[in-house]
């Protein structure tokens, strides 16, 4: 029934339930795929198990930190930290600039 492949950090999404879950490892040699439920409950099935599963591959979730116990939010790689002290000026300066560009009102 699963016509998609257990593909690992890839998240899935059981077509009758609606539960998300992301494949964590894929191993063939083994032959058992590790999956993270979006409550944080890890299980292990067999390629056989998955073929009988009716899923779907989905997007993330807008907030895929569910599963996950403490996280840092420096951890999720879209924080902006690599500003330095001109950055914080810049916008300071442009307003700066652009008022002394303008003409002076009745001049």
């Amino acid at each position: 029934m699963a016509e998609a492949e257990p593909i690992e950090s890839q998240w899935y999404q059981h077509r009758d339930k609606g539960h998300r879950f992301q494949v964590l490892a894929a191993d063939r040699d083994a032959g058992t795929i590790d999956i993270q439920h979006f409550d944080g409950d890890i299980e292990e099935i067999d390629f056989d198990q998955w073929a009988e599963l009716e899923v779907e591959a989905i997007e993330a979730p807008e907030d895929w930190t569910g599963p996950m116990d403490d996280v840092e939010v420096d951890d999720l790689g879209y924080t902006e930290t690599d500003m330095n002290e001109r950055d914080w000026e810049e916008p300071l300066e442009e307003r700066g600039r652009r008022n002394s560009e303008e003409e002076p009102e009745g001049g």
